[in-house]
Formats: C-alpha cells, sequence, structure tokens
C-alpha cells in the first residue's frame, strides 16, 4: 500500500513508523526540515519539506498513485484542506485526518465531513479517544488498559497480576474447571518485557501483565478473580484543564452524578472558560506541581488523581505528589514512549497513550480483510482485532481444535447474532460471525490473510 502522510510529529512519526514496518511504501511531509530529517533518518520513509495542503508538494510527494492519505498535522485546517485536495486533485480513495477543535465535531455540524463538502472518510480527534480511554480506565480502576469491541459487547483488559491473585501457578486449561465463574480467556501476556501468546499449559506468575477478553458484563466479575475489586472512582481530581480534562469533566457530570470533580488549569483564561462551561465541577486556578493547589483540591482524599496536561514531565511529577499527599489511584498522560515503563517503576497504576490510540484508529483502515477494529498493544508489540469470518475462510466450518492456527495468535471472543460465545475446542466458527482475537506484530498479516476477501466469495 502507498500512503502519504502529512505531519511528521509524534503522530504522524508514530504511524510512519508502524507502516513502514509492514513495507508499505510511505511518503511523509512537514514544514520542519528537522522532522524530516528525523523521520528519514530513522525509518525507511521518502520524507518532503513542505505545506502538506500545497498541491505541488502533494505531487512531489506520489499523491496520485497513493492508495491513502493521513493527514496529522498540528492543524486542523491544514488536515482538511489537505483531504480536499487529495480529493478534487488526485482522487485519493481513502481520505483520514485528525481534527481537535471540538467545534468542528459537534452533532449538528455532521454534514460538514461528507462527499459533497469536506470529503474525508474517517475523522480522527485524539481528545475525544483519549477521553472515551481516561473514561474507561475510571470505571474499571483494576484495569491498567481496557478496549471495547463488538458494539460494546466485548472488552478487553490488561490487569497486572499481584502477588495475591488466585489465578497464579494454575495452568490456564485448569482455570476454567477450578473457577467455573470465569468467563473470560487470556489472549496475551506481558512478562519481564517480552510479550507472548500463552498455550494452556501456561501459567500466570506475579508481576505479569494479563490480557483477557470478557463479555461486558462480566468484567467485574473476572478482575475480582484476579484479585481486583476496586470500586469505581467517585472522588476524582483533574490535572490540566485542555480539551482532555474538559470533556472528562464534563462526561463525568453527565454520566456519573455522583461523581465530585475538580480541576486544576494554570492558565487563567483557560481556567475561566472551562468554569463557565461546567456546572457542578469546581475549577481550581494553578499549577498541578504546586504542593499548595493539590492540598487545596484535597487530592489526598482522591480516588484517582488524573494527569492530562501537555507535558509528560508534569504529569508523572504531579502524579508522584498526589501519591505522596495521599491518592489512591493516579492515571498519567503520556506522549512519549520511553516513559511508560518509567512511570510503571515509579509506582503509577496506569497511563494512556494519545499516539498509540490514534496509531490503532488509523490501523483499522490500513489492515486488509472484513477488519471491524484494530487496538495496538503493548507499544505495537500485538494487536487486538475484530474480524468478520467470510464463507471463504479457512477458519469456518471446521471445529478450532482441528485448525491448524499458527502460534502467536489466540481467539478471544465469537460474536454470533449478538450473542458472545467464549471460543472452546469444539466451537464452530461460521460465516458473518464476528472474532475478537490478538496477535503478535509479526503475525498480523497472517491474520489478515484469514479474513480477506478472496474470489471465491463472488
Amino acid at each position: 500500500m502507498k500512503v502519504v502522510i502529512c505531519g511528521a510529529g509524534q503522530v504522524g512519526f508514530g504511524i510512519a513508523e508502524r507502516l513502514a514496518a509492514e513495507q508499505n511504501d510511505v511518503s511523509i511531509i512537514d514544514t520542519s526540515p528537522r522532522l524530516i530529517q528525523a523521520v528519514t533518518d530513522t525509518l525507511d520513509v521518502r520524507g518532503f519539506v513542505g505545506h502538506g495542503s500545497h498541491p505541488d508538494v502533494l505531487a512531489r510527494a506520489g499523491l496520485e498513485a497513493a492508495d491513502m492519505m493521513i493527514a496529522v498535522t498540528l492543524h486542523d485546517e491544514v488536515n482538511m484542506i489537505a483531504c480536499q485536495v487529495g480529493h478534487a486533485l488526485f482522487d485519493v480513495p481513502t481520505k483520514i485526518a485528525r481534527v481537535r477543535a471540538q467545534s468542528y465535531l459537534q452533532g449538528h455540524w455532521r454534514d460538514l465531513f461528507s462527499r459533497d463538502h469536506l470529503p474525508i472518510d474517517v475523522v480522527i480527534s485524539p481528545e475525544l479517544e483519549v477521553g472515551e480511554m481516561v473514561l474507561r480506565r475510571l470505571s474499571l480502576p483494576g484495569a491498567v488498559d481496557t478496549v471495547s469491541f463488538a458494539d460494546g459487547n466485548v472488552v478487553v483488559v490488561g490487569v497486572r497480576c499481584q502477588e495475591d491473585c488466585p489465578l497464579l501457578d494454575t495452568p490456564l486449561r485448569q482455570l476454567t474447571d477450578l473457577f467455573p465463574d470465569l468467563r473470560a480467556v487470556v489472549v496475551a501476556v506481558n512478562r519481564n518485557g517480552k510479550t507472548f501468546v500463552p498455550r494452556s499449559t501456561d501459567s500466570l506468575l506475579a508481576g505479569d501483565l494479563a490480557y483477557f477478553t470478557a463479555q461486558s458484563d462480566q468484567v467485574d466479575r473476572t478482575l475480582t478473580l484476579f484479585g481486583h475489586d476496586e470500586r469505581p472512582a467517585q472522588r476524582i481530581v483533574i490535572g490540566g484543564g485542555g480539551n482532555i480534562g474538559l470533556y472528562v469533566a464534563r462526561e463525568l457530570e453527565q454520566r456519573n452524578p455522583k461523581a465530585r470533580v475538580k480541576i486544576i488549569e494554570d492558565n487563567l483564561a483557560r481556567a475561566e472558560a472551562v468554569a463557565q462551561e461546567l456546572s457542578r465541577t469546581v475549577v481550581l486556578r494553578g499549577s498541578a506541581l504546586d504542593r499548595t493547589i493539590l492540598e487545596e483540591a484535597a487530592v489526598g482524599d482522591a480516588d484517582t488523581v488524573i494527569a492530562v496536561t501537555n507535558d509528560d514531565r508534569v504529569n508523572i511529577l504531579s502524579c508522584l505528589m498526589s501519591r505522596e499527599l495521599g491518592a489512591k489511584r493516579m492515571l498519567s498522560l503520556l506522549n512519549d514512549p520511553a516513559y511508560p515503563t518509567f512511570a510503571r517503576g515509579l509506582g503509577i497504576d496506569a497511563y494512556v497513550n494519545p499516539r498509540q490510540i490514534t496509531v490503532s484508529k488509523i490501523l483499522q483502515y490500513v489492515r486488509k480483510g472484513r477488519i471491524r477494529g484494530v487496538h495496538s498493544l503493548l507499544n505495537g508489540a500485538g494487536e487486538v482485532i475484530e474480524a468478520e469470518a467470510l464463507e471463504t475462510s479457512p477458519l469456518v466450518g471446521t471445529p478450532l481444535k482441528q485448525l491448524d492456527l499458527f502460534d502467536g495468535m489466540r481467539i478471544g471472543a465469537v460474536i454470533r447474532a449478538g450473542r458472545v460465545l467464549l471460543p472452546r475446542g469444539d466451537t464452530v466458527i461460521q460465516a458473518r460471525d464476528r472474532v475478537v482475537m490478538f496477535a503478535l506484530a509479526d503475525k498480523v498479516k497472517r491474520v489478515e490473510q484469514l479474513f480477506r476477501v478472496s474470489l471465491e466469495f463472488f
């Protein structure tokens, strides 16, 4: 696939890194010679210095032969115009744009991005995606990662196995017999920094980060079996009143009337604007690194402190200060992929990475076959994929235990006519079933082959 990316910042670099690693033909454009130099020195991509919405620059990048353009510069208007130019002058089949300003995304303006106006096929709002991720983490405080598939019917949850986890040191194949109410499938394990797909003879060990799939109404029970029965947070302090902080506070006001939320915002004008938009949230003006402000916000009594400023270092330090003051749990926004391991070592419970979330969203449209959803895990070590099985798929019509499935992938759930089935050895996948599975990064192409449309289908 030939892809042109406009914008070589963190998101653009992350997308280029992933697509180039999968042998796609990638060109990347940015006005900064420094960023283009950095990306071409590191990755097997072609770089072009220039404005991402100028036709001559797009032509030099080879847009006329591109299958997809992805506009992720820092400016919404550049991204939208780039897609408009890509449609009008180069007839690009798929156009994806990052749009951050919420004004463009309000429901009553939904026709803006129709083919007759701004022909953008996929609009990605990282702030909204990250905000929803934060809300999911708040609803499942025992999880370090969570994402929904199959219209919310299936949830994939990452959970840390503590010393007192009841499931430790037991082969996975015995868990169902020992815990008959365990309605989940462990699809991936990260142990000492290495990610693998467990076999039925493997056991979980203390310190493992295990990912399981479960029907949505079984997640709380499954977390309890993993030794996590923390109650959802009601007293929440948000450090940073930007788009993400405001979105989370606004949604908490609407979805959880019992939640008591406070926001700390350093910028006076922004703090006043946030206060005017919210009705029940207390807005404090000051730095998330100011101990006096943190004490005024009563972080010592908070169930969860969420640090979502634009500065990773501020977020990490604010979480550490909050923990010292008595906060029960911390959740940090981290853009730099080098920071999560460091933050976890410092005791920060969970993090969200906007780049990873945005890349996951885009991968859904890059993947071939009947792919319904994609989420990248563990800094790209693997992906959770939701795909629809066609009649010609080799998965269809044969019990799973008789299939010659390759190592490095595991099916976590099968959705048939709205019902969620846990895969067993005698499970037979039928045409039009939706399958949620995990695959290591180097096995994703083989998974795509299982779900590609073949000529026999027609």
